[in-house]
């Protein structure tokens, strides 16, 4: 499919796979029992209120406790949060963070940079001395779309000199607009059909020459050039995902800049893993990792 097909039939059949969210099935996975506190919340962004539910270890004080911004994927489309869950429920316990999950606006009704700037505005809210935990240790990350734009967020936070982020976790993100999914390196087959993403893609950013940009494609040409001092990050892909070559990148581009914490190929596994339920091994691993990464960058903010 061309950008220029794209462009006439991506808003439609992205409105219908949009939709599916509201018939998905409830989160599953060896952690969507999880028992933890939940309050819901709304931010005021640049572009409008954004909704946010905030987890708390059961019975625990938010009081002194570091926060950790999580940004769901879907493609840049599919507003679910709840597809992290499980995700949340686990930082919340094991992490020794409150979780703020962030229902952030979605395209083709809300372009680039909306959901970027609106995610970059609920770090530097969450970042507020005013909250009830402590916004001076904050960590923000995401998967899939939810990466691109936690990588954004840490961008921002670079050039506008804050808030300070102690750690962004990148989980099979997408940080290459620019290359079409078609073009992009494959080991072994794809969870997600590359048409999808071509059409997710163009909703997000119609104007190809606007993926160019730092805040779309981070990993992109030079773009990651000049970031020292950004906020270290922890990047995992999936060996079976064409999203892995620029994960892959971008962890070699953070290495060079001194801010790469740790780089994980998770192997046999495809894109989206843990949500699907695909490995519960590999979902715990990958879930014992990000928390400790969490764990250990907020002790020492």
């Amino acid at each position: 499919m061309s950008v220029f097909s794209t462009a006439l039939v991506g808003d439609p059949v992205a409105r219908i796979l949009a939709g599916l969210a509201d018939h998905a099935p409830a989160p599953r996975g060896p952690f969507a029992g999880l028992a933890v506190d939940t309050t819901q919340t709304t931010v005021p962004t640049r572009h409008g209120t954004v909704g946010c539910t905030v987890y708390r270890a059961p019975g625990g004080t938010a009081a002194g406790q570091p926060v950790y911004v999580n940004v769901h994927g879907g493609g840049f489309v599919i507003r679910y949060p709840q597809q992290d869950d499980p995700w949340c429920r686990y930082l919340a316990i094991h992490g020794g963070v409150t979780v703020v999950n962030v229902d952030y606006a979605t395209a083709p009704g809300h372009r680039f940079p909306v959901p970027a700037e609106q995610v970059y505005d609920v770090v530097k809210w969450a970042a507020d001395p005013g909250r009830d935990w402590d916004g001076s240790r904050l960590c923000v990350g995401g998967q899939s779309a939810g990466g691109n734009l936690t990588a954004a967020a840490a961008r921002q936070s670079l050039q506008e000199g804050g808030p300070p982020i102690a750690l962004q976790v990148l989980h099979y993100p997408v940080l290459d607009l620019v290359t079409p999914p078609r073009d992009k390196p494959l080991t072994g087959s794809s969870a997600v059909p590359r048409w999808m993403s071509e059409v997710f893609d163009g909703c997000y950013i119609r104007d190809p020459r606007m993926r160019e940009h730092p805040l779309a494609s981070p990993a992109w040409g030079t773009n990651a050039d000049g970031i020292e001092g950004i906020a270290p990050a922890l990047v995992i892909t999936a060996e079976h995902d064409y999203l892995r070559a620029e994960g892959q990148a971008y962890a070699g581009k953070l290495a060079a800049a001194g801010a790469l914490a740790e780089y994980r190929d998770v192997p046999g596994v495809h894109h989206g893993y843990d949500i699907r339920g695909e490995s519960a091994d590999a979902t715990r691993q990958s879930y014992e990792l990000m928390a400790g990464h969490v764990s250990r960058a907020v002790a020492a903010a």
